[in-house]
């Protein structure tokens, strides 16, 4: 049973209220709270899956709050509070802790996100869990399932080879996500924590669509490029997860407007790469001869072998 499986039975066993507009599904939980809606979101980094042993420090508390204000840009949010959760081995050195806690404040103090509180722990290896809290005005928060057939599909930045050391620098798209809720560029959007494929099929399933990705646009990082695993910097690009980059669709008719502000607003590259089809059957690749490929979804799903 995968991670998505293991959700939704979970999931189904969960209560709710009338103020929850959005609950499990999405990148956050978002909650009506009178004029704003509040987001809730949190994300665990843990030593062997998320970081290895000699991880610099102050990387592994960037990270750690790093995805967790990723989820709030994924809807537009702006950043309020956290919460952090630390279980730590008893041979982990203070001096090693107050480093993670510096890169996490640097971080936090970047996007005005106030750490707040939280608990210790002792186990086995170290653990950092996050819960942030954010808000955008009420019903306007940007969730996956909002595609509509024709939209354009746009990525940020450079996408494959994250685990070369990208997982651990990225920085979070949260003004860019501040700046397409606001405009009402995005109709759909979604940061990329598993994998262009994988991500990308969130967006389908919560919108009931389908999307054709141009292969020769995807923009492929570097590290990808010069990987030396077996698998080519395309593959790294669709699969490989942990990029952080911001994934959205906007409505055609804007496309053109939409690209005329995005340059003129300074952000990093932002890459125009397929566009949303009416029926929902995944993704298919399209090669520059013009054939069309169904595409695997293999990003990284937790609980599976």
């Amino acid at each position: 049973m995968g991670e998505r499986e293991t959700i939704r039975r979970l999931a189904a066993l969960l209560p709710t209220r009338p103020d929850v507009r959005m609950h499990i599904g999405d990148d956050v939980a978002v909650v009506s709270a009178g004029e704003y809606d509040f987001l809730l979101t949190s994300d665990a980094v843990i030593e062997g899956t998320h970081f290895l042993a000699d991880a610099v420090p102050e990387q592994i508390g960037h990270k750690a709050i790093g995805r967790a204000l990723s989820d709030l840009a994924a809807t537009g949010g702006e950043p309020l509070w956290a919460l952090i959760d630390v279980v730590a081995p008893p041979e982990l050195e203070a001096e090693r802790l107050e480093r993670i806690y510096q890169g996490l404040a640097k971080l936090s103090s970047t996007y005005s996100l106030a750490v707040v509180g939280g608990d210790l722990a002792q186990g086995p290896v170290l653990e950092l869990h996050v819960f942030a809290v954010g808000r955008v005005p009420a019903g306007q928060a940007v969730l996956r399932s909002g595609a509509k057939a024709g939209d354009a599909i746009y990525v940020t930045g450079q996408l494959g080879g994250s685990i070369q050391g990208k997982h651990l620098t990225f920085e979070p798209r949260v003004k860019e996500g501040q700046w397409l809720r606001q405009n009402q560029w995005a109709t759909a959007m979604i940061d990329l924590s598993d994998g262009l494929a994988t991500d990308l099929n969130h967006i389908l399933e919560m919108s009931c669509v389908g999307a054709e990705l141009a292969m020769e646009t995807i923009p492929i990082s570097d590290a990808a490029k010069i990987s030396p695993s077996q698998q080519t910097p395309l593959e790294h690009a669709l699969y490989d997860g942990e990029d952080f980059e911001l994934l959205f669709t906007v409505a055609d008719e804007r496309r053109l407007a939409f690209e005329e502000a995005w340059a003129q607003a300074n952000f990093l590259p932002c890459t125009r790469i397929g566009h949303i089809t009416q029926e929902p059957r995944g993704i298919l690749l399209i090669d520059a001869e013009g054939r069309r490929t169904p595409l695997a979804r293999d990003g990284f799903e937790h609980f599976t072998s």
